[in-house]
Parts: C-alpha cells; structure tokens; sequence
C-alpha cells in the first residue's frame, strides 16, 4: 500500500511547459535583474492558477467519512471515474430519462448531484456525501450502521440506478419460445428480450453469461443466457502464491464434473444424471467488473493470493471477445470483511493520471503501485467503445 501523503488536489509540475507560458522568457530578457525569489513566485502562481482552471485537476475531492462507510466512498469514487457514467451526470442527461412516477428525490438525482459537486468543486475539502447516504437507506436499511462489502453495495447501486432510468415503463410479459437452434442465434435472440424490458445507459455495466449443462448418458445439451453485473472469480491455485487474471478467467470457464448429491436432472432423460457444467461469456459488456473472489469456506475471510492484472490491453479472444480492456479503477479491502478498511486507485478520465482515494484524503500516485493483494473490484472499459 502506498504511504498516505498530505491532501491535495493540484498537481504542479516541478517544471512549467514553456510552450504554455512563451511570455516568460522575454519577461526574464527585459527585467534581467528580476529577483530568483520573485521569479519562483511567479513561476508557482501561474502554474497553481492554470492548474485550478485546468480540466485535469477536476474529480480529485475526497470523500467524508460519516461512520463505516469507507466501502461506500470507495465504489463512488471508481463510478466517479467511470468516463460515460460521470458525463452522463454531468450533462444532466439522466433527468430525461428519469421515470415520470412523481418522485421528486431519487437515488440517481443524489448520486448525480453528489457527481456534479466533485466535479465542480474548486476547493480541497472533502465533499460530504450524507444526502446520499440518506437516500441510499430509504431502499436499503441493510448499508447502515456497519461495514458492508464493496461489491453488493456496487451490485444494489447500479440496479437501483438503471431502474429509475429504464426506459421501458411498461415491460412486456414473458413467453415461452422454442430456441432449439444454435447458441449464437440463441444468445442474440436472449439479448434482444433483455433490452426489451430493461433498456437504460447503466446497461453499460451489463454482459450476458451462457450456462451449458451436458448429460453424461444421453449427451444432451442444455444452454441458458442470463444477463451479469459482474463476474466473481475464483483465485487459481499455484504453489509460489501469485497468479495471473488469465489464470482466474480459465478456472471460471473451467468445465466442471457434476456428480454423487450434485447431480441434475436430464430434461432428456427425465431422471438425474452425471453432467458437466460449464461457464462461457457470451457477450462482454463495455464497462467490465471483475471480483477477486472471497473464501468459500468463511465469508469473513479474505483470499489475500496476488493475482496479477493488466493495466493496459486485457486481451480476451481467448473468451469469445475480440476486444481489448483498460483497467481504470480498483476497489481494494485490507484486513478481514468484519473490520477491514476500503480505498481506491483510480485513473483521472481527463488527465489519464493515478490517484489514491482515502475517505478525504486524495493524493498522486504511481501506476505502478496500483497491483497489489488488497486490489477486490477492478473495473475495465472497453478500449474502442464510444462514449456516450
């Protein structure tokens, strides 16, 4: 983990580019008896002010911490630095799409104008994110009062989120079809039914899983399509304790042996069977989550295994895509789920620069520090997805 420094939210370079400031050099040639300290003076004014009316130095406030709720600052700051869904707030592009059901307050008008404000803010201190966390515990009493985790409090949020600005208001009743034709068709036409009930900008977030179930007897086939907010990883075993993201994407899509008191029933055979399960994506979405998964045995506990993640260029041919991910923000938990501590990295969307996000504190950092044990929700966006 990196060493917490003091607060900021301007960076100023050690040297001003001279090709923003081109006045400097002659200022120096007529006034050549210009102090050394008047001159740092200058120099540190002109870059401070150009950095505070600088897009780059914008969406770096911290956020209050008003009680356990580190996990909760931790997930708004990754969707703060999420590109289409900070615009989207931003542009007050969400109040069309607001569903007209007489609510004046929501969830989604908290978070946008919790959104605006650390966007807009010019000054250090940290934003107070308490109406938020108001409207949050209207829907869900659960997140109060002692520490949750991240990621279903992200998994609530965004479900929460796209149900006030799904477009469909009236969602046509389901019916029974036969899809007995290839998956590919299959896949689509499933995708195709889920947009018709659920259709907003949060779908953004959204994959579909395939799910094939193989009879060991008789050989038959049975696939089904559901949709995903995220994908929960299972940590690949290897002896010298480190793994690769690859490695815990193959484990996931690992055909595994169902078996003894596991054993489904055959919709051919009609009687329960030996099968093989097994896990594929079918259609990747342009904002990817994925999740270092907790021990199975204890929820309390944490698999603290290095899995090592690609900043840049997440190939995943390999798994039906022939799209490439960059990561651009991370959700880490140290400690144990009962009194563990949540921050996050994150990549300025305008500047493309590293920052720590501590509760209140936000400071630079290093890219290279961002892969670490403690890194539990990463978040990567399509490489060539257009922006919304």
């Amino acid at each position: 983990m990196p060493t917490m420094r003091q607060t900021y939210t301007v960076t100023v370079p050690e040297d001003p580019p001279a090709a923003a400031f081109p006045f400097i050099k002659q200022e120096m040639r007529r006034k050549g008896s210009m102090s050394g300290s008047v001159l740092v003076s200058t120099f540190v004014g002109l870059l401070i002010n150009q950095a505070k009316n600088s897009k780059s130095a914008q969406g770096l406030v911290g956020l209050k911490n008003l009680g356990n709720t580190c996990f909760m600052n931790s997930i708004l700051q990754c969707l703060s630095n999420t590109h289409s869904l900070r615009d989207y707030c931003l542009h007050n592009s969400h109040r069309r799409d607001l569903n007209n059901n007489s609510r004046t307050n929501t969830a989604l008008m908290e978070f946008a104008k919790l959104i605006q404000t650390m966007w807009s803010s010019t000054s250090s201190e940290a934003v107070s994110p308490s109406e938020f966390k108001t409207q949050i515990q209207r829907y869900a009493p659960r997140f109060v009062g002692y520490q949750q985790d991240a990621q279903e409090f992200l998994r609530f949020l965004l479900d929460g989120l796209h149900n006030e600005v799904n477009r469909v208001t009236v969602r046509p009743r389901g019916t029974v079809e036969d899809f007995d034709h290839l998956d590919e068709e299959k896949g689509k036409k499933m995708w195709s039914k889920y947009l018709e009930r659920e259709d907003s900008k949060i779908v953004l977030f959204v994959g579909q899983l395939k799910s094939s179930l193989t009879c060991s007897h008789c050989g038959f086939c049975s696939t089904v399509f559901d949709p995903f907010w995220d994908l929960s990883l299972p940590i690949a075993k290897k002896g010298y304790g480190e793994v690769s993201l690859m490695d815990c994407m193959r484990l996931f899509t690992k055909e595994d042996v169902l078996d003894g008191d596991e054993k489904p029933t055959c919709y051919r055979c009609k009687t329960r069977r030996r099968c093989t399960k097994k896990f594929t994506i079918q259609k990747f979405p342009k904002i990817l989550v994925l999740l270092k998964r907790f021990s199975e045995a204890r929820r309390t506990s944490k698999l603290s295994t290095f899995v090592n993640f690609p900043m840049k260029d997440l190939d995943l041919r390999e798994f039906s895509s022939d799209n490439s991910y960059n990561l651009y923000a991370v959700s880490n938990h140290s400690g144990t789920t009962m009194g563990g501590h949540y921050t996050a990295y994150c990549r300025n969307p305008n500047s493309g620069e590293w920052y720590t996000f501590n509760d209140s504190r936000v400071t630079p950092m290093s890219s290279s520090q961002v892969r670490s044990s403690d890194a539990y929700v990463l978040f990567y966006e399509l490489t060539s997805s257009s922006r919304m």
